[in-house]
């Protein structure tokens, strides 16, 4: 009695007959607009650096008595002592803050972050201070150059992977729809610098868009190597539309699954996760797309070749194809 009802809560339908193949050519000139667009995006207005990357100081404030700490005042009493850009988020609960400041050259970081302290203690009142980090330019350089060489040699890397298990289009197909889905996301937090800041944080979001983009890429190229197989005089266009049509559910599902984690995480993350959880979510998003109007299409515009993928056509009996 109670699996009768189960069929009543299914949105997505099992099946599904859309012509994806068809509507390509403007989705292509679509993301290739975005893409050029958040390329550009990167120079101007550029990406807001964390601290991991530009150097720095961060720290938390409370105020000691519960009340609500003013923001303004706190950006006012940092501002006065020259320390470069400086950067003041409140938190949910609106008695604690998160302060970023620049530390200047030659000057103690220990100095410099007592004065800080001293000085906001002044203006606002009694503050507690908690989770202090330090990072000198150097090391910030050093880390923004070892993060963008981690997302170069993922790509890499799974260009050979895809490559190897597949064709050389597949793999230029798969690898066009992870560069696609990098850049997007950097426009995103290009687009939204004042809630987004890029830190290391975020290099491990997109190293995990990457690996998620090409997950779900793989199993569309995985039903369509097995759909150029069983229909050998079907048209390639119609053979794509089918391979995603026959994936789609499952695509989608593994997708609203994970948003639904990450938007908790999002929530109740606090400050440190927030920005983590958006890109991913909007990376899960991006990438879902780009398997189905960036790297598949590819494989059309290419062609393969049918020969290929022959090794699999036994002719099959009457009696074979009725069994289970």
């Amino acid at each position: 009695m109670a699996m009768s009802w189960w069929p009543l809560i299914k949105i997505i339908p099992i099946k599904t007959n859309l012509q994806f193949v068809r509507f390509a050519r403007f989705f292509g000139v679509l993301s290739a607009v975005l893409c050029i667009a958040s390329v550009g995006s990167l120079f101007y207005p550029g990406m807001n650096m964390g601290i991991d990357f530009r150097g720095g100081a961060a720290m938390e404030l409370t105020t000691a008595d519960g009340r609500v700490l003013d923001l303004e005042q706190v950006r006012s009493a940092v501002d006065g002592l020259g320390m470069g850009d400086v950067g003041v988020q409140g938190i949910d609960d609106d008695s604690s803050a998160i302060l970023r400041f620049q530390i200047p050259e030659g000057q103690a970081q220990a100095a410099v972050v007592s004065q800080v302290q001293t000085a906001i203690t002044a203006e606002v009142g009694a503050v507690t201070y908690s989770g202090v980090s330090i990072v000198g330019s150097k090391v910030s350089g050093e880390l923004f150059m070892s993060g963008l060489l981690a997302l170069g040699a993922a790509i890499v890397l799974m260009f050979a992977y895809i490559w190897f298990r597949f064709e050389p289009q597949f793999g230029f197909g798969a690898v066009a729809g992870l560069v696609h889905d990098v850049i997007l996301v950097f426009g995103l937090i290009v687009l939204f610098r004042d809630r987004l800041e890029f830190n290391l944080n975020m290099v491990a979001a997109i190293l995990t868009v990457i690996g998620y983009s090409m997950n779900d890429t793989v199993v569309v190229f995985d039903r369509l190597r097995e759909n150029l197989r069983k229909y050998k005089t079907m048209p390639l266009r119609e053979v794509i539309d089918l391979s995603i049509n026959e994936t789609l559910s499952r695509t989608i599902i593994t997708g609203i699954t994970a948003i639904m984690v990450l938007a908790a995480l999002a929530v109740f993350g606090g400050v440190a996760l927030f920005g983590f959880s958006i890109a991913l979510m909007a990376g899960i998003i991006i990438g879902t797309y780009s398997s189905v109007y960036v790297a598949a299409p590819i494989i059309l515009l290419w062609g393969v070749k049918r020969g290929e993928f022959a090794e699999e056509a036994k002719p099959i009996t009457l009696g074979a194809a009725s069994r289970p």
